[in-house]
């Protein structure tokens, strides 16, 4: 419980302002507060509009909530969220286990704001970073979704690469077939039951000391995609304990796949509808720290 006595200075104000300044609530949540009877004036519930008097006590037995890491938002509408996903942060959590995951933080975020909670479309696997979209409303959900299983949102990433590609421009077109028991892909270059077909493009950015900077385009969106079949064309992420080499991550010190989704780009037209404004629009990330530690000096 907090308590404040309204000082000369604070007298005239409104318990609504007053406590959105005091508390950085947004306004959604100081109205549920006062609904449920959790905001009291000299032992009373008052209106928002209630205008303070010096001397008058204001209770608060409002539970704080734990305090919720940053966001990084790189860019916000009425419609959608982009975000960058660090590494070692999960997407969301279905099962209600996790205590913090980038949707928490996000939810947190625009629930300051007072505005109500935000909607996924698609995830980044745990130890990869990057861009995640998110929708504002169920209906520019449904729209994102719909434009991303229709491949008109396109997503590039980033990795480091064992060895030296060759050709240094191509594309990765295999059977992927997962095994749910051990949360692993498989590859195969001829299809068998329960497969799926992976393509991906890449480039070779720049290669140093034995280590490649690739970019891949996603083509399809398969689980691990890119780092099953990069690992089959033999060369395995930097980092990658699963698809790769544990020894040699640990002779770098990587223990997490370097792998970013640094760029979206959206494709689509009127077909989007209320969405359409973001035909062409692209949102990139300046900075991938990955790049600057072994490849220093390349623009990404």
């Amino acid at each position: 419980m907090e308590e404040w006595t309204i000082r000369a200075g604070e007298a005239g104000k409104r318990l609504d302002a007053f406590l959105m300044e005091r508390k950085g609530w947004g306004r959604s949540f100081f109205m549920k507060s006062l609904r449920t009877k959790k905001i009291k004036v000299n032992g009373k519930k008052e209106e928002p509009s209630y205008r303070l008097v010096e001397g008058d006590r204001v209770r608060s037995f409002v539970l704080e909530e734990k305090k919720t890491a940053p966001v990084d938002i790189l860019y916000e509408d009425d419609h959608i969220l982009a975000v960058n996903k660090p590494a070692g942060l999960l997407s969301l959590d279905v099962t209600g286990v996790a205590k913090d995951t980038l949707l928490d933080r996000v939810n947190h975020f625009l629930r300051a704001k007072g505005e109500p909670p935000a909607y996924p479309v698609h995830r980044i696997d745990f130890n990869t970073s990057g861009i995640l979209i998110l929708a504002k409303n169920p209906k520019d959900g449904e729209i994102l979704d719909r434009m991303i299983m229709e491949r008109k949102i396109r997503k590039s990433y980033l990795c480091v690469a064992a060895g030296r590609m060759t050709p240094e421009k191509g594309r990765l077109e295999n059977q992927l077939f997962k095994d749910a028991k051990k949360n692993r892909v498989y590859v195969t270059d001829h299809p068998v039951k329960g497969s799926k077909t992976a393509v991906t493009e890449y480039e070779v950015k720049s290669f140093r000391q034995g280590l490649s900077l690739v970019e891949c385009r996603l083509l399809t969106g398969r689980t691990h995609q890119i780092r099953c079949q990069m690992a089959h064309a033999g060369h395995p992420l930097l980092g990658d304990d699963k698809y790769g080499s544990k020894e040699w991550n640990r002779t770098k010190k990587e223990r997490r796949q370097l792998l970013c989704s640094y760029k979206t780009t959206f494709v689509f037209g009127e077909e989007a509808g209320p969405l359409s404004y973001l035909s062409g629009r692209t949102i990139k990330l300046s900075h991938v720290p990955f790049v600057e530690k072994y490849f220093k000096g390349v623009e990404i």
